[in-house]
This record gives C-alpha cells, structure tokens and sequence, in this order.
C-alpha cells in the first residue's frame, strides 16, 4: 500500500506520517511552501522526517499564488501573528482582532484561540483545499490508496477546512473527481484527537520531535507564544516531558487557572 502524506514539518502532520507507516504504507512525502515566515525551516524538518521514514519519494511543491493573495498572518508582514498567551515580561500578547469573551473559555477547552465561528489571523484562505487538490492529483498518478492529513480537534475549531463535515465532503470530490477505477481514501486520524493524545501516539510510534517545527513566528528558536507553540508546549507539559525544540521566551502560563503547572521549557 502507498500513501501520500501531507507534512509540513511540525508535530500533528510528523506524527500523522509515522502513524500511515505504522498502518503498513509506504510513503509519499508531499510538502508544499506558500511564503509562510518559517517555511525554510518547515522544509528541512519535513525532508528530516520523511528520510526517517524512508518515504518512496519526498515531493516538494511551492504554492506562491498563497503568498501573492495574502489574507494571513502566515504569508503576509504587515499583520502581526497572534499571541496565545502572556509574554515572558508580562506584557498581554496580540489577540485576533474580531475576538470575544468565547476566546478564554475556547483556549480552557483546547481549541483555536478565536471564538466559535471567528477565524484567526493564521488562518490560510482555503489552503486545505489547495494541499487536498494536489495531493489527490500526486495520489492518483502514484497508484496510491490513500491521503492523510493532520486535521485534528482544536484546528476545527478556528479552521473550516479542518471540520469533519469538510473532509468528508473533500472524500466525494475525491470519489467525483478521479477514474471510476480510482479509489483513493482520504485519511484524517487525528480529527477528533486533540494534540496530547497525538504527542501519546507519536511517542510510541517513536516520532522524533527534535526533527520537527511548530512556530508560527521564528526558524532559530520556536517564539513560545504564538497559537502553535501554545498548543505543542501545552502537550508536552500534560505529559510531564521537557519539548526537544529550542524556545526563545519562557511562557509564563499555560492554564490561565493553573500557571504554576507550566514547565519553563528553555
């Protein structure tokens, strides 16, 4: 069996891709670029990974039309990317713009800081869609039998192109849109998995962390603070070990009732 994994390099899609290898596929590394702030670093961690796979081949594909739109913290300089939690001064760290009071009770719940139906800056327009297409085409002429792709619990909650109800929709373009004698299926463990049962599987699956990125921010030392490293040190520090990755700033809490549980993991 093959499959074509999406990995971006950072934990959920890492650990995704060592999940489809223990399921008994062979790998098809698809990685794509969009001018994201760290996607040299995205890069060489997805290629890490992949290698340590032994993936069939590693496919990279530059998406610079996402770029060119905008609409994103992700791809565009002029807007600042959020802040999950309070810096190490003290200071409060950027919240979204349209964000409410859901925001606190959303992050208490490990989901997207924005409120229930706001989208967060980091938010790519429609890049899932993007990925899934491209990936669909790279399957399909591979002779491959599935796609995976990282989509879990709290992306759903910020994201629509990570909700249930949109993959399951993409799997029948999938079905509409290939040769009656294609059938690839579109693969998401992780939907209703939030990110420290993920980190539980890939431990055991013996992912290696150091070889991954997370940081919406920085490619020297992950910034600590962004949505991404909140959610990724929020796990690690939920199961009582120290993230390999280097972190330029301490967080100062973690669990708005609980900051004394956070590991300053420097």
């Amino acid at each position: 069996m093959k499959a074509v994994c999406l990995i971006s390099g950072g934990m959920d899609s890492s650990t995704l891709a060592y999940v489809a290898k223990d399921m008994g596929y062979d790998i098809l590394a698809l990685h794509t670029s969009y001018g994201q702030l760290t996607e040299a670093k995205e890069l060489a961690c997805a290629q890490k990974i992949a290698a340590s796979l032994d993936a069939l081949e590693f496919m990279h594909i530059p998406l610079t039309h996402l770029k060119v739109f905008g609409g994103s913290s992700l791809t565009d300089t002029n807007l600042k990317v959020h802040s999950h939690v309070e810096d190490e001064d003290g200071g409060k760290g950027a919240k979204p713009a349209n964000a409410s009071a859901k925001s606190s009770a959303a992050s208490e719940n490990n989901v997207n800081a924005a409120g229930a139906g706001e989208l967060p800056n980091t938010y790519v327009p429609f890049r899932n869609s993007n990925l899934l297409a491209i990936a669909t085409s790279y399957a399909e002429t591979r002779n491959a039998d599935a796609i995976f792709i990282g989509v879990q619990s709290s992306d759903y909650a910020g994201y629509p192109d990570c909700r249930p109800e949109y993959i399951e929709a993409f799997q029948r373009v999938i079905d509409l849109g290939t040769s009656d004698s294609v059938h690839i299926k579109l693969m998401t463990p992780f939907v209703r998995m939030n990110k420290k049962q993920i980190l539980e599987k890939g431990l055991r699956l013996g992912v290696p962390y150091e070889h991954t990125w997370s940081c919406y921010r920085n490619s020297e030392n992950a910034c600590g603070t962004c949505d991404s490293c909140y959610y990724r040190l929020k796990a690690f520090n939920e199961i009582g070990i120290e993230d390999p990755i280097p972190y330029e700033k301490a967080i100062v809490e973690i669990n708005r009732k609980e900051p004394a549980k956070f590991k300053r993991l420097l």
